[in-house]
C-alpha cells in the first residue's frame, strides 16, 4: 500500500514539473491560439487540414514566430517534422499551452523562444538604451546606418528619423 502511494505522489510530481510555468512558451502559446481561431469549424477537425492551413500560416510568419515553424516542421526548410504532434491534439480540441507543453517534450527549443519587447520611442533615454537595440530600432524601420561607428551615431540617427516614423504610430 505504501509503495502504491509513493508511486501516486511520484507521478504528481512529475506532471507538475512537465507543466507551463506562467509566460513559458509564450511564442508557442500566442501563435497556436492565433492559428487556431483563424480555422473554420470543419478545418479544427481535420488534421491534415490544419496541417496544410499551419504551413501556408507559417510562410507569412516572421521573426519569432518564422523560427517557431522551422522547429516544429511548418517550413520547407525544416529539418525536422512534428506537425502531427501539433494537429492532432488540436483536432481534438486540446487547449493550446498543453499542445505546446507536448511539444516542448520533443524539443525543449520550441520553449525557449520569447518574443522581444517593444521599445516605446516617446518615453526612453536613447543614451540608455544599449547599441544592439538601437540596431533594433533601424531594423525595425528598415532603415541602416552604415557610417554609424559609435553609440552617438546610431542615436543621432535615430533622432534624425523619429520624425518620419513616430507620425506612423501616432
Amino acid at each position: 500500500m505504501n509503495w502504491l502511494i509513493g508511486a501516486v505522489l511520484v507521478v504528481a510530481s512529475f506532471s507538475a514539473a512537465t507543466a507551463l510555468k506562467p509566460g513559458e512558451c509564450e511564442v508557442c502559446v500566442s501563435f497556436l491560439e492565433r492559428f487556431s481561431s483563424s480555422l473554420s469549424s470543419d478545418e479544427k477537425t481535420d488534421p491534415k487540414m490544419i496541417e496544410e492551413r499551419f504551413r501556408e500560416t507559417c510562410t507569412e510568419s516572421k521573426s519569432k514566430e518564422n523560427r517557431f515553424c522551422y522547429y516544429i516542421g511548418g517550413l520547407k526548410e525544416s529539418a525536422t517534422g512534428i506537425l502531427g504532434e501539433m494537429s492532432k491534439p488540436m483536432s481534438w480540441g486540446m487547449p493550446m499551452d498543453k499542445i505546446c507543453e507536448k511539444l516542448k517534450k520533443m524539443d525543449a527549443q520550441i520553449c525557449d523562444l520569447r518574443y522581444e519587447k517593444q521599445i516605446d520611442l516617446n518615453n526612453v533615454d536613447l543614451k540608455k538604451l544599449k547599441v544592439r537595440d538601437l540596431k533594433r530600432i533601424l531594423n525595425d524601420w528598415d532603415e541602416s546606418c552604415d557610417d554609424c561607428l559609435e553609440k552617438g551615431d546610431y542615436i543621432k540617427r535615430i533622432e534624425h528619423l523619429k520624425p518620419k516614423y513616430m507620425r506612423r504610430e501616432l
